[in-house]
């Protein structure tokens, strides 16, 4: 089964569209070298999934941020990704994790979804954590800010080697209200036969067929999923710019070389006196 894979899907009779996101290699990346504890992994690969579906519902091109933000054990967490479906993702711990809900992770906190058209003005919707997992906080974004019901389903698989990550999305078409609500419930009571190994192991047109054999769901052609990190020794050139020269100078000199890593892939760059004396040459 081919990984990586955002599908949308429609219904031929039925007012409701829906997506079906898997991820493996992705997820891999973006965990990396990082040393989260499993419950962080978790969350990760759930956020990493809500992302993917919420990019997919956007009509433009640009970017989007989604972030966890609290006062637990877990600092942050966010997955950056844009219309092409590239994300990169991070999460920062503040104390020793010990449960695994949203409330256990993050205390008392808020999600933050930021949409950043290419052309356009910049949308933000805010959101608290008051629910017991990221899947029924998003539905709660959903209802608030478009009005529409949606529902979704998350599984992760982070023991070992096997991390993956997979989610279901299903939301009503503003269509006629009472036949679209319908149809809704309908699927709705179907996809929630949906079983963790089903979601993560078994490609797309099987799973839609296993629950919607009798409504002929419509596959469209699926998009990639991919991890760019998207830093660069030139970047971090331009940030070294910043601080100055004789401050960049003094630190060789105290350190014998200067060492940045990027946060979300652990890229280490190196500068030693003389390629701090290039850049500013």
């Amino acid at each position: 089964m081919q990984s990586d894979l955002l599908h949308r899907y429609i219904f031929d009779q039925l007012d409701v569209r829906g997506e079906l996101v898997q991820i493996e290699q992705t997820f891999k990346d973006i965990i990396g070298e990082h040393d989260y504890p499993e419950p962080v992994k978790q969350l990760l690969g759930e956020l990493l999934v809500a992302t993917s579906l919420l990019t997919a519902t956007l009509k433009f091109e640009g970017d989007i941020a989604v972030q966890l933000q609290g006062d637990g054990p877990v600092k942050y967490a966010v997955i950056n990704g844009d219309h092409n479906q590239n994300m990169r993702g991070i999460a920062r711990l503040q104390g020793e994790v010990t449960g695994s809900s949203i409330q256990d992770l993050m205390g008392q906190g808020y999600m933050v979804i930021t949409i950043t058209p290419t052309k356009g003005e910049r949308y933000q919707g805010i959101v608290p954590l008051t629910s017991d997992n990221l899947a029924e906080c998003l539905e709660g974004y959903f209802e608030q800010s478009e009005q529409l019901k949606t529902r979704l389903w998350f599984a992760t698989r982070t023991s070992g080697e096997q991390l993956k990550a997979a989610g279901l999305f299903l939301q009503v078409l503003p269509v006629n209200k009472e036949k679209s609500q319908q149809d809704f419930t309908h699927l709705e009571a179907l996809s929630n036969t949906i079983k963790d190994e089903e979601l993560l192991d078994l490609d797309a047109q099987t799973v839609l067929t296993r629950l919607y054999h009798e409504d002929n769901p419509q596959l469209f052609e699926p998009q990639e999923l991919n991890f760019v990190c998207g830093c660069s020794r030139d970047k971090t050139i331009n940030a070294l710019v910043n601080v100055g020269q004789d401050e960049l100078l003094a630190q060789v000199a105290e350190d014998g070389e200067i060492n940045i890593s990027c946060h979300y892939c652990l890229k280490n760059y190196r500068f030693d006196e003389q390629d701090i004396k290039a850049i500013f040459n």
